[in-house]
């Protein structure tokens, strides 16, 4: 069964490569029959891989669009590129790409091997100033904290708050989001007994994170509201300002 699990894999990276394989080509490969590989192909479609079968010259076998992403098979080389790709998106800015890629990016790192997982750690992405409103963030502090809220485990960072005086903040960690361009850690302060919005560019990391935590009952309102509620706190004065300016008929000469 170790054997016929292994070429599956094998055989689904030969789809992924290249877009028809003859079933001659296939066994001639794997040292098989060509009936062994009809019923690795069965296997497959029960696994909801849609693979189809080509007619004609040239035909053979071809891996096709389902009606669902089904699991991919990456080798190591693709695994570290889209693990730095991701990387790079997460604190692009993009409105509504940071956190998907964030998302994916930490599922991909929960089962990267160590030996692809400090590759990854060890491309430097630097920050380019474009014309963005929102700070930079390292994509390696977003990892970690949408880690931290994934597992579940507390983190003790040091926060500068408004006029940059810092205090260090023990918190369970419950959701990242983005607004206006900046990232946010909706978290419940332990020493203050209750929910506080962070934002991110303003957190430095005390060490790993700590033990685990039982999650507690989120906020009465949704993450994104509970940001929006704390930004206006913040500024709880509003102003309105009315101009009024003179319309000057062109001079004549």
């Amino acid at each position: 069964m170790k054997e016929t699990s292994a070429r599956l894999l094998r055989l689904l990276t030969l789809l992924q490569v290249r877009r028809v394989w003859s079933g001659q080509e296939i066994a001639d490969r794997f040292g098989v029959t060509t009936r062994t590989i009809r019923r690795d192909f069965d296997r497959l479609r029960a696994l909801d891989y849609p693979v189809t079968a080509v007619k004609g010259i040239g035909g053979g076998y071809a891996l096709g669009v389902g009606a669902h992403l089904p699991p991919l098979v990456l080798d190591d080389e693709e695994a570290v590129a889209i693990a730095i790709t991701l990387r790079t998106a997460a604190s692009s800015g993009v409105t509504g790409i940071g956190e998907t890629a964030l998302r994916a990016l930490l599922k991909l790192e929960q089962v990267l091997p160590s030996r692809l997982r400090s590759r990854v750690n060890a491309v430097q992405l630097s920050a380019v100033n474009a014309a963005r409103r929102g700070p930079t963030i390292e994509a390696a502090l977003l990892t970690s904290i949408g880690a931290a809220c994934r597992d579940h485990q507390r983190l003790s960072f040091d926060y500068a708050g408004l006029g940059n005086a810092s205090s260090l903040r023990v918190t369970e960690p419950s959701e990242l989001i983005t607004w206006q361009s900046r990232w946010y850690l909706v978290a419940w302060d332990v020493d203050r007994g209750d929910w506080t919005a962070f934002q991110v560019d303003r957190v430095r990391l005390r060490g790993q994170a700590g033990p685990r935590f039982n999650p507690r009952k989120p906020p009465d309102v949704d993450a994104s509201t509970h940001v929006a509620r704390s930004i206006a706190q913040m500024w709880p004065d509003q102003a309105a300002i009315r101009l009024q300016a003179r319309h000057r008929s062109p001079s004549r000469n």
